[in-house]
């Protein structure tokens, strides 16, 4: 493999369980779960903020018709990777008001959050995270079913984490924050369960 490549091709398969169907939008396909995308990136770089992060770079709002808003915003997403930090920049955009069919003001209090999720998305896109589906992979149905395969074997291989290590672990990470990303990466080879996840994404 070429090492320009590591990165992207380690990333690039997506957990069929974490892909969701375009809507609201004129054009079909699919794409990745946001906080599965959130979730890879931490499993790839470390804790977000210390190893990886998302800095809204600007954001705006464009009025395009009289009853029509777009909000937009530039996102930079940071990563550290082999010890060097890196960066990309990409630009997302949400309707913020329109007018519907039926004539009715519609207004989403959510759209400047949904932007600057689409510029995350876009940017670790461009890192290869996801890259399958933006590839146009998700299209062959049997790369689908492989991708499915990969990732079953893939949570077969995990052993269970016993009780007494994690509570270790837990301790360790209380005691020495710096030492969170070792220990998670640690961890990473286990399957957790819901509750430790969480107690983990607590400390």
């Amino acid at each position: 493999m070429n090492d320009n490549m590591k990165l992207w091709e380690s990333v690039c398969m997506t957990d069929p369980k974490a892909v969701k169907p375009i809507t609201g939008k004129s054009y079909q396909g699919s794409s990745p779960k946001p906080y599965w995308l959130i979730e890879k990136a931490t499993k790839t770089f470390g804790a977000c903020g210390i190893g990886w992060g998302v800095i809204v770079v600007k954001e705006s709002f464009q009025q395009v018709s009289p009853d029509d808003w777009l909000h937009s915003a530039i996102v930079r997403v940071w990563y550290v990777y082999n010890g060097v930090r890196a960066e990309v920049e990409q630009m997302g955009g949400t309707k913020a008001a329109y007018k519907t069919n039926a004539g009715k003001i519609m207004v989403d209090e959510d759209a400047a959050k949904k932007s600057v999720t689409d510029g995350m998305v876009k940017c670790l896109s461009m890192i290869g995270f996801a890259g399958d589906i933006f590839a146009g992979r998700w299209d062959d149905s049997k790369y689908v079913q492989h991708a499915a395969e990969v990732y079953a074997k893939e949570a077969m291989k995990k052993d269970t984490l016993p009780a007494e290590r994690f509570n270790k672990a837990i301790e360790l990470i209380k005691s020495d924050a710096s030492k969170k990303i070792a220990v998670v990466n640690s961890l990473s080879k286990f399957a957790l369960t819901s509750e430790q996840e969480a107690e983990l994404a607590s400390c």
